[in-house]
């Protein structure tokens, strides 16, 4: 297993770092990467080792008003639990290799636009080969025995309770839910607005499988999943794909979804709308 590697000096000036990280994953050759905000690679053993993990998981194609929102109001819960000492908490913006594979090959220049976004913000990102958090939780627990929180939208709570991510496991859900919260961790749930009803959904209304309700129930009434309450009402319609759309689409309206300076940054240099040369070719 190869856990990082950086390029340096004249000869590598044109390498991005970066993209040798998404090598490594690529080829099987670790299970997870990281970078910091400058675009060097980092060491995950590292940078994880006895720390607070606060970790946020999404597509950030762009990343939007509404992720920020849900990092910024975690955090402010995270940081104030007893357990947790700031100066000694990691938050990690995680993209899973599946999601990177939109069309079924990866897009390594989608991927450096996402990267780039994200970086100019200041925040480390994490790839990973976990696509159910469970594992994703298990690889934390391998460098730390601190706090680990995860924040999350309704709908990938909903996900969470679904049978189907676990059949693999002989033990099943509860198998899964045992390694998931394990130990302190702790679930912060952004609301989402239903759609049809225009209802807010929380952990108190959410719908999970009738099988999973008194499982759920189990976690909720513990202590495992927390309602963001102070969320902004005015970003929660934001989805990056909507962004996404309008954007390559030459539509107004979407740089108020974007945090400030993402809009410049994405025109400047033509994030997401670049073509490859594959794509040119055809």
């Amino acid at each position: 297993e190869i856990d990082m590697i950086n390029f340096s000096g004249p000869n590598f000036k044109e390498v991005d770092n970066r993209l040798m990280s998404l090598q490594l994953i690529k080829n099987d050759m670790t299970d997870a990467v990281m970078f910091g905000p400058d675009g060097n690679n980092l060491l995950p053993a590292a940078v994880l080792y006895k720390k607070n993990i606060l970790a946020l998981r999404g597509s950030f194609r762009p990343v939007t008003k509404v992720n920020l929102d849900m990092f910024e109001k975690s955090y402010d819960i995270f940081i104030r639990d007893k357990g947790v000492d700031q100066n000694n908490t990691i938050v990690i913006f995680e993209i899973t290799l599946s999601n990177l594979k939109a069309s079924g090959e990866i897009d390594e220049q989608d991927f450096m636009d996402r990267a780039e976004l994200l970086c100019s913000l200041g925040h480390s990102v994490m790839i990973s080969k976990f696509q159910e958090y469970y594992k994703l939780v298990e690889y934390f627990n391998n460098y730390t025995k601190n706090r680990i929180g995860l924040t999350m939208g309704v709908n990938n709570l909903v996900d969470i309770f679904d049978e189907k991510y676990y059949r693999h496991l002989s033990g099943g859900i509860l198998e899964a839910f045992g390694k998931l919260f394990f130990k302190d961790l702790q679930v912060y749930l952004y609301p989402m607005k239903n759609p049809d009803t225009g209802q807010i959904m929380t952990s108190n209304n959410v719908k999970v499988h009738p099988r999973m309700k008194e499982l759920y129930k189990f976690f909720k009434y513990n202590g495992k999943v927390m309602d963001i309450i102070d969320y902004e009402p005015d970003v929660m319609h934001i989805f990056s794909r909507d962004v996404l759309k309008k954007l390559m689409n030459n539509e107004d309206g979407w740089e108020e979804m974007l945090p400030e300076g993402i809009a410049e940054i994405i025109k400047q240099k033509q994030l997401f709308t670049r073509k490859t040369e594959d794509q040119e070719a055809e």
